[in-house]
C-alpha cells in the first residue's frame, strides 16, 4: 500500500566538486572547468565538470587529453577532497535546520524528511526553494530539489530540473510525471539492469510498473521486485536520523601506483599500504573480518575481483596481506603488469568480546593485535610516517602513499534500508 502522508525532499548539490572549486575561486564561475585527480600519480582523469564542461561532451572519466581535444579552453583543477568535505558540512548544517532526519547519499545529496515539520516551515516545495536560497547565499552555489512522498520519487525529481531547479512529483498525479521517463532515470536500474529490461521492451518506468512482477522476480531476482515497487510508488524506506550510524559492510582501500607493478616486491610493497589502512581502520571501529578481496587491474585495463575467506577473523595486518598477496599469486598468472590494486575486507564482525587462549598461534595473534595498536597510536600522534616497516623503505615512490587519508568506507547502501 502507498504511503502517500509523508513529504521527502531530495537535495543535490549541482555539479558540487567543480561548484566547490568556482565558490573558492571567484574566476572560475562561468567557465569550463574539470576537477582532476593528481596526473604525477596517473590519477590525471575527469573526477567530476562544471555545466559549462558537460556542454562541451566532456564526461566523468575521460582523460586529461580527452578533455583538451573536447574543449581547447577546459581549465583543470586539482581535487581538493578536506575542502569539498567541509562544503558537504555546511550543506548538512543547513538542512538540519529544518528537520532531524537527513541521511547523507554521498557528499553531495541528501534526503530530509519534512513530514511533521510543514506547519514550522511551510510545504516540501516552500522548504525546497528556502534551501535553495540558502545554498546560493551562505555557499554560492546551487542545489537541485526533488519533492515527494517516498525517496525514489524525491531522488528522481531532483535530477530532472537541473541545476539550480524545483520539482514536485506529489502522490495525486506521480504517474503522469514519472511514468513515461526512461526506466534508466529510475534509482537502482543500472546499465546492466537497462540492457536486460530494454531486451523485453521495458524502456519506461510506466513499462516496467505495468509489467507483471513475478516476471520481473524471474529475471532479476530480488532486485526485479524492488524495481516494480519503486516504479509504482511503493517505497516506503525511512529517511534515517542525523546522528544515525550506519553498519559498515566493508572496509576498503584501492591504488594507482606512480608506476606499473612488476615485480612481486612491487605488489607487496602497495599490497602493505592498502592493508595498513584497512587493519587500521578495523580496529578504530573494533572490528575484524572473515573474508579479503583483491581488486587487480592491469596494464591492458583487464580488471577481476577474488575474494577468501580466512580460517579465523582478524584485524591484523599481516594476516590481510598474506590473503591478498595468496589471491594475487593464485590468480595473476598473465605475467602483465599491473595498474592498480584494491583490497576490502568483508564479513564484519565486532571484536569487543575475544575468548582468551592459552594456544601458542592464538597468544601471538594477540601480541600482534597489540603491537599494532601501539603502532597505531604512534601514527595518531605524530603522522603516518612517523613509523614503517623496513620493506616500505625499498621503494619510495611506492610506499608514499598515506593510505589513511585516501580511504573508503563502504556503509549500508539505499538497498540496505
Amino acid at each position: 500500500m502507498i504511503d502517500n502522508k509523508r513529504t521527502i525532499l531530495h537535495v543535490d548539490l549541482d555539479a558540487f566538486y567543480a561548484s566547490v572549486e568556482s565558490a573558492c575561486n571567484p574566476t572560475l564561475k562561468g567557465k569550463p572547468i574539470a576537477v582532476i585527480g593528481d596526473p604525477e600519480l596517473r590519477h590525471g582523469i575527469v573526477l567530476a565538470k562544471s555545466y559549462e564542461a558537460k556542454k562541451y561532451g566532456i564526461k566523468t572519466g575521460d582523460a586529461m587529453w580527452q578533455a583538451t581535444k573536447k574543449c581547447n579552453d577546459i581549465i583543470f583543477v586539482p581535487a581538493n577532497y578536506e575542502l569539498y568535505m567541509k562544503y558537504s558540512k555546511i550543506a548538512k548544517q543547513i538542512f538540519s535546520d529544518y528537520s532531524d532526519r537527513c541521511e547523507s547519499f554521498g557528499l553531495d545529496e541528501s534526503w530530509i524528511d519534512l513530514t511533521g515539520c510543514t506547519h514550522l516551515f511551510g510545504d516540501g516545495e516552500t522548504v525546497a526553494n528556502t534551501i535553495r536560497n540558502r545554498v546560493k547565499k551562505e555557499m554560492n552555489m546551487t542545489a537541485s530539489v526533488g519533492v515527494s512522498f517516498n525517496k525514489v520519487f524525491a531522488k528522481l525529481g531532483s535530477d530532472m530540473n537541473k541545476p539550480d531547479g524545483v520539482t514536485n512529483i506529489p502522490f495525486e498525479n506521480f504517474r503522469a510525471i514519472v511514468w513515461n521517463l526512461p526506466v534508466e532515470d529510475l534509482l537502482n536500474v543500472g546499465k546492466a539492469t537497462k540492457e536486460i529490461l530494454n531486451s523485453y521492451a521495458i524502456k519506461t518506468i510506466g513499462g516496467l510498473a505495468m509489467t507483471d512482477v513475478s516476471f520481473l522476480k524471474s529475471r532479476l531476482g530480488k532486485n526485479g521486485e524492488m524495481l516494480w515497487n519503486f516504479a509504482n510508488g511503493l517505497d516506503t524506506s525511512p529517511v534515517t536520523d542525523v546522528d544515525h550510524k550506519r553498519v559498515v559492510r566493508s572496509v576498503g582501500n584501492s591504488t594507482t601506483p606512480p608506476k606499473d607493478l612488476v615485480t612481486d616486491e612491487d605488489i607487496r610493497i602497495t599490497l602493505y599500504t592498502l592493508c595498513e589502512s584497512i587493519s587500521e581502520r578495523m580496529r578504530k571501529m573494533k572490528l575484524k573480518c572473515r573474508c579479503i578481496q583483491i581488486n587487480i587491474k592491469d596494464t591492458n585495463f583487464y580488471s577481476i575481483d577474488r575474494q577468501i575467506t580466512l580460517q579465523e577473523p582478524t584485524c591484523i595486518t599481516k594476516d590481510i596481506l598474506d590473503a591478498a598477496f595468496k589471491l594475487y599469486k593464485h590468480h595473476h598468472t598473465s605475467g602483465i603488469a599491473v595498474r592498480s590494486l584494491g583490497v576490502r575486507a568483508l564479513g564484519l564482525d565486532q571484536s569487543s568480546s575475544v575468548q582468551l587462549s592459552l594456544m601458542p598461534e592464538d597468544i601471538k595473534s594477540q601480541s600482534l593485535e597489540i603491537l599494532e595498536e601501539v603502532i597505531d597510536d604512534i601514527r595518531n600522534r605524530y603522522g603516518h610516517f612517523a613509523i614503517q616497516r623496513a620493506v616500505m623503505l625499498i621503494d619510495i615512490d611506492l610506499s608514499k602513499l598515506n593510505p589513511i587519508d585516501e580511504h573508503v568506507i563502504h556503509p549500508v547502501s539505499f538497498l540496505g534500508n
